[in-house]
């Protein structure tokens, strides 16, 4: 079985929180960036995140996956919608991808969303 994605998360929340209190300058120019490209535009904040989840899972980055999937949900993406961005991910990725699509919905599993 695969470790708990919701431990993960939570691990890697309060680890990279830890590299903010010992470096602030960098945290607060790391969140510069992020928080104007993800507002609403053109392109609403929530297809955004489910694009930067599509990137994640073609990447790989654990971190980056289980993040975009609760960004993406708490901007009101259904389940629906994020299973078919895993579909598109799977496209452009191939197995790897798919393999990271099962960190997804064990994580939508422990949400209970699935």
């Amino acid at each position: 079985m695969m470790e708990s994605q919701l431990e993960l998360r939570k691990n890697h929340s309060a680890q990279f929180e830890k590299y903010r209190e010992r470096m602030p300058e960098i945290g607060q120019a790391y969140d510069v960036l992020p928080d104007k490209v993800f507002k609403d535009g053109k392109i609403t904040a929530k297809i955004k995140r489910l694009m930067a989840l599509i990137g994640s899972l073609v990447r790989g980055c654990p971190a980056c996956i289980l993040f975009q999937t609760e960004k993406a949900l708490e901007l009101g993406a259904d389940v629906e919608e994020i299973l078919e961005s895993c579909a598109v991910a799977i496209s452009l990725g191939g197995t790897m991808a798919a393999g990271e699509t099962t960190r997804v919905i064990q994580h939508l599993t422990e949400l209970g969303k699935v």
